[in-house]
């Protein structure tokens, strides 16, 4: 099963009951999708019957234009795609100097700070600090957005976010986000991802998103309380109740909300489609957000320079 999502061009969403198709149907979805966008033979078509021969002339004329528009657009693409992985190699040594900034690994021209206990890079704002403290988290803070996901408990993990980066992934198309942590008393991975496939790379199509399982240390799990009901009656050998409370959180983004099997009930997901729509569009636009706007703008959003009515000069993917 795939979900249809709106990408950053507000593409139309594909009907929902697409969403229930097989992997093999599916396909046969999108490349009937594709012929019927570029097919200009619409011979049949009750509009065109109804027009008369006049205007059925220049709207044929229009539709050779659509035609030679979509050829264009379809060298856009192919070019700007090799376009963006020339220039995302060109990016990274200034990820790579900004990453040994932020984290004090070197040290800018006319600097000087007194020793630090090793590991502390949280600093104490007397100038003894390493690097920028909290760079990522602030960074993430200062969009709206974003801002909105992130808990107050989230934010001491956060203090301990090292680095993000992103990547194209292939077979099947889609994008990696790679989050960095320094060693920290929350869990014990070093990096967390999240990859979003797709099911087509030239229509907004979703896959499925995957997520890094989270290690938590032993009481320290932001995204759920687990508590243990004991019985009133005092009974021995009874298993006490367990109840679990779920927490809104940031790290909530790891686990993606889940896609039904094929062979689910369509009447289930007729129930459900709409709920699952609108949370793995939100998933997607804060994956979204994080590659085109957080990582290539860190800076500007930690320094609040860069507010939120401000056009981020950046590529828009609509060929996701």
């Amino acid at each position: 099963m795939s979900i249809s999502i709106k990408d950053h061009s507000d593409s139309d969403l594909l009907p929902a009951a697409a969403a229930a198709l097989s992997a093999e149907d599916r396909a046969i979805l999108v490349n009937a999708l594709k012929n019927k966008l570029q097919n200009l033979a619409m011979e049949d078509s009750d509009i065109l019957t109804r027009l008369s021969p006049q205007v059925r002339k220049r709207v044929d004329a229009l539709r050779e234009l659509q035609g030679q528009h979509d050829e264009l657009q379809a060298k856009f693409l192919e070019e700007s795609a090799a376009l963006e992985t020339k220039y995302q190699k060109l990016y990274e040594p200034l990820y790579t100097k900004r990453y040994e900034i932020v984290n004090g690994i070197v040290e800018v021209e006319g600097v000087n700070v007194a020793p630090v206990d090793q590991g502390d890079n949280k600093g104490t704002g007397d100038g003894t600090e390493k690097g920028v403290p909290n760079f990522w988290l602030n960074a993430m803070l200062n969009n709206v957005i974003l801002a909105e996901e992130i808990s107050e408990y989230d934010e001491g993990a956060l203090e301990f976010l090292k680095d993000i980066k992103w990547c194209r992934v292939n077979d099947p198309k889609g994008f990696k986000l790679e989050f960095f942590f320094d060693t920290n008393p929350f869990f014990k991975n070093s990096a967390l991802t999240k990859t979003y496939l797709m099911v087509d790379d030239e229509l907004p199509i979703l896959e499925k998103a995957i997520g890094t399982e989270i290690e938590w240390y032993p009481g320290k799990c932001l995204t759920r309380k687990i508590f243990k009901k004991k019985q009133k009656n005092g009974l021995k050998n009874v298993k006490p109740e367990i109840k679990v409370e779920d927490y809104e959180s940031f790290f909530n983004f790891f686990k993606p909300p889940q896609v039904p099997e094929d062979d689910v009930g369509f009447d289930i997901l007729n129930d459900t489609l709409e709920q699952l729509q609108n949370q793995m569009e939100h998933d997607y636009e804060i994956g979204s957000i994080i590659r085109a706007k957080v990582i290539p703008h860190a800076v500007a959003l930690f320094t609040g320079e860069l507010g939120e009515n401000e056009d981020y000069e950046s590529t828009e993917y609509d060929d996701e």
